[in-house]
């Protein structure tokens, strides 16, 4: 686990040197401006009394934390534009999205998807399939916020949030439905084991190829600790990929949650190093013993995001463990929480994965920045496999981010992959793409 420790070492020489000279990063200046371009909307007038007006401005700072979320990736669309909030200040709603679309150009071989995943990366070159110009609405997002305040519960907030993929990337999808009522929420959100603020910027939709990122129906606690320490623990509805054949062994239905939790130490709002971990009951059927068998999967994420100077951010993570590959990463595509032993029909295993992620930051200006990243998924069986099995993936970008207003962006990329299976064999993909982004 050097890695890990190199990236620790990364995330804690970042909030060393934030810690002692607090600057504003570039980063930080274009999130005001994002922030500074709400507009609020009285629906039945303006409020007159001191303690509504002092009540407004809550509202107003509140904005500026919804940029600071937990769970933010930073392709999540931005705050609703207009704010509608009644003359007693008890309730507000906001209606947001983007429309963002994306195109790109694969050459030498291309990957048959609209997102770029090493994993998908063709072994054997189709010379029908060489070249490929596609395009996609997919990530185009429509979103409903609520914030209000009650004598019982106190402060809350709902979210629900839906985009266009599946299909075409035409489907119309939940991707986010859940209330938070002071430290609980309760939903269909971001999973507790995940950092997507940790994750770098790309313009593909797929991202880092050990990306981890699920999205769960889920119950969590997450308290706060003066000013620098969050912890969260959850109960999540489980979604296990496992191998069966339906001759020795057969799925089974999920009847335990996932249990994740985390700790995370914050010295300046958006940056913090966190880990995370998730333990998960993973059942199935041997139908050669007649009886129904529980493994136990687990994972461990540790992550990072800093601006060690005003002009640069850093970040890092790197994730490992047993049953977890449905989470996220190149492994999600196929089915590796369970995977069968060769020569012991009615026999699955949780096998092991590791993944990492480093990327670099660089504003010009806060509204313009180039950024860097490298990024690989390695799966570690503890059994024999076919010679055509994925052994490992490595992705890497580079790209060019800019906010032409601070609700218009454009952003170009360059992808590279490579996924090398266990014979030996090895096949490399590249892609270039732009995105246009307008959020409301």
């Amino acid at each position: 686990m050097k890695l890990s420790v190199v990236l620790a070492a990364v995330a804690v020489a970042g909030m060393s040197q934030s810690v002692s000279a607090r600057q504003i990063s570039l980063v930080e200046q274009q999130t005001d401006s994002l922030a500074g371009s709400h507009k609020i909307v009285y629906i039945d007038g303006r409020p007159a009394d001191a303690a509504t007006q002092a009540y407004v401005d809550s509202i107003r700072q509140r904005i500026s934390v919804f940029y600071y979320d937990q769970f933010r990736h930073f392709s999540d669309p931005a705050a609703p534009y207009f704010l509608f909030m009644s003359k007693d200040a008890q309730l507000a709603m906001g209606i947001g999205g983007c429309v963002r679309m994306r195109g790109y150009y694969d050459w030498g071989g291309a990957i048959p998807a609209s997102g770029f995943a090493p994993y998908l990366i063709p072994m054997r070159k189709d010379p029908a399939n060489m070249r490929h110009f596609g395009t996609t609405p997919s990530g185009t997002a429509l979103f409903f916020r609520v914030l209000g305040r009650n004598k019982t519960l106190g402060d809350y907030q709902l979210y629900i949030e839906c985009n266009f993929n599946g299909y075409n990337g035409r489907d119309f999808h939940l991707k986010k439905a859940y209330a938070v009522i002071d430290k609980v929420t309760v939903g269909y959100a971001n999973s507790t084991f995940s950092d997507p603020a940790a994750l770098p910027p790309t313009v593909d939709a797929q991202g880092p190829n050990n990306k981890i990122t699920p999205t769960s129906v889920l119950v969590r606690y997450m308290p706060t600790f003066g000013e620098r320490w969050t912890a969260a623990v959850s109960a999540e509805s489980p979604q296990p990929s496992i191998t069966t054949d339906n001759v020795s062994t057969a799925k089974v239905s999920a009847w335990m949650p996932d249990f994740a939790a985390f700790g995370q130490y914050q010295w300046a709002p958006g940056q913090h190093v966190r880990l995370a971990g998730i333990v998960r009951t993973l059942s199935y059927r041997d139908l050669v013993a007649r009886k129904n068998v529980n493994k136990v999967g687990w994972g461990l994420l540790l992550s990072s995001v800093a601006h060690p100077a005003p002009m640069l951010t850093t970040y890092a993570n790197v994730c490992y463990g047993h049953g977890y590959q449905s989470l996220g990463g190149d492994l999600l595509i196929g089915s590796y929480d369970l995977v069968g032993t060769p020569g012991d029909p009615g026999k699955l295993y949780a096998p092991a994965s590791v993944g990492w992620c480093a990327g670099l930051q660089y504003n010009i200006r806060p509204n313009l920045f180039v950024s860097v990243q490298a990024s690989q998924t390695r799966y570690l069986p503890a059994r024999d496999v076919s010679p055509g099995e994925y052994k490992y993936g490595l992705f890497g970008a580079v790209n060019v981010f800019w906010n032409l207003t601070p609700r218009m962006q454009l952003g170009a990329e360059f992808d590279l992959g490579t996924r090398r299976d266990f014979s030996g064999d090895s096949a490399w993909a590249r892609r270039a793409g732009l995105m246009a982004q307008f959020s409301f």
